[in-house]
């Protein structure tokens, strides 16, 4: 197959799980119990006339299908209705929390590919003492979750050392850097260990392998060796769980931000869940979904790349 034809077949495989996945957020939402005209009387009673009103605005008295529609046909237009809670579209909501977010998890991607492959392939090639130290590491930081890290980092370093902002985001690039640090190294902390332990197996692996044998009988000199034969040959292994640890930031990202008072779409979905504003927790819900399925797109598109054993569509030589 093709690159271009497979890149063709996964864009409308994801357009086609996109789908469905909005139709699955719409509806979830309308499952649980309560419903959003309750939340905007906050208790009090109201009139059939007020009621219907409500209803109107908000198109409640609608048939399913004809409410999930009009709102698929607004969210492809970049219309996400309006937020019950904080009375502004959730555009809005989002254009302005999205890019904390994102940086957020980007710095702690960093953290994740450069600290996690350093420490596989030092514990890989060097063995013995230092193998065996970085392996305890890992397993602590795998053991660690998220608002565990969160609590803890904030604890140490923010409030009994004052070395970090204890919460909020910052304002400009500089100041957002410094205050996101912190939260960063808590999301990236469980990765880390998990990205380093995946990495060390994969070398190992790769070490005891036909032809770096035959590459060192060549007189291969041993740096060449782990460089082309062992490092590279590993990162396909390395790259399939690249959706894993994207997925594992969007979701802990919730988590973190809550604890950091950060104010980005993690900190948005779960108070919008709270007091149950459907269109934003839909649309963050979609948003979540999204970027998770263009990572996955972009891992099987780079796949062939790094590894050539693996052909476009299959992930089997990398596994």
């Amino acid at each position: 197959m093709s690159f271009a034809r497979f890149a063709v077949r996964r864009v409308a495989e994801m357009a086609a799980t996109l789908l469905t996945a909005s139709f699955v957020v719409f509806g979830a939402m309308y499952l649980a119990p309560g419903s959003p005209a309750s939340f905007l009387l906050a208790g009090r009673s109201a009139s059939p006339e007020a009621l219907a009103a409500i209803n109107a605005q908000y198109h409640l008295d609608d048939p399913f299908l004809v409410r999930y529609f009009r709102w698929l046909g607004g969210v492809l237009q970049g219309d996400f209705g309006r937020s019950i809670t904080y009375r502004t579209d959730v555009s809005r909501l989002l254009a302005d929390r999205l890019p904390v977010t994102l940086l957020l998890i980007t710095m702690a991607l960093v953290l994740v590919v450069a600290v996690g492959l350093l420490l596989g392939r030092i514990a890989a090639v060097r063995g013995g003492a230092t193998d065996s130290a970085i392996l305890v590491t890992t397993t602590f930081a795998v053991g660690t979750p998220s608002f565990v890290a969160a609590v803890l980092l904030q604890g140490l370093f923010a409030v009994q050392l004052g070395w970090f902002p204890s919460s909020g985001a910052g304002d400009g690039l500089g100041d957002m850097l410094w205050h996101l640090t912190l939260p960063a190294i808590a999301l990236a902390l469980y990765l880390t260990g998990m990205l380093a332990r995946v990495t060390r197996s994969a070398m190992l692996e790769a070490l005891d392998s036909e032809h770096v044998t035959v590459a060192r009988s060549r007189g291969v000199p041993e740096r060449q060796v782990i460089r082309r034969h062992v490092f590279r040959n590993s990162l396909g292994t390395v790259l399939t769980t690249g959706g894993l640890i994207v997925s594992t930031l969007l979701v802990c990202t919730i988590l973190v931000e809550t604890a950091f008072g950060i104010g980005g779409i993690g900190q948005l979905l779960e108070l919008s869940t709270t007091t149950k504003d459907f269109p934003t927790v839909q649309a963050v819900s979609l948003i979540i979904v999204a970027l998770f399925m263009v990572v996955n797109l972009l891992v099987d598109l780079l796949l062939p790349l790094v590894d050539p054993r693996v052909t476009l569509g299959s992930r089997k030589a990398a596994a």
